[in-house]
């Protein structure tokens, strides 16, 4: 996952906030989406979409604030491995911790 200023030229609008990068590497997975604390842990809200080396991709503007997230990949729950920070939750297993400033 990655955090990366907008850009905005005269003829866009944006909602408030960053715009964060999701990537998920997982070559022979055929879906990826990320539920979160953003999106009341939705699966269906947020798929991401395959590039041609297996890199799974999406973007989403975060007000500042603290987010807790997992991807579901192919139906399991999987932590971001790049991530840093996590917390417990209530089915015995941790969610990634995302903080947008």
């Amino acid at each position: 996952m990655e955090l990366n200023e907008q850009c905005l030229d005269s003829q866009t609008t944006v909602p408030e906030g960053l715009l964060v990068n999701f990537v998920y590497t997982a070559l022979q997975a055929k879906s990826v989406s990320v539920a979160g604390t953003f999106n009341d842990w939705s699966e269906d809200a947020f798929i991401l979409t395959k590039d041609s080396i297996g890199n799974w991709r999406g973007a989403l503007h975060l007000k500042p604030g603290r987010y807790q997230y997992r991807y579901n990949v192919d139906g399991k729950w999987v932590n971001d491995p790049s991530a840093r920070n996590t917390a417990p939750n209530k089915f015995g297993t941790r969610n990634t911790v995302l903080v947008v400033r």
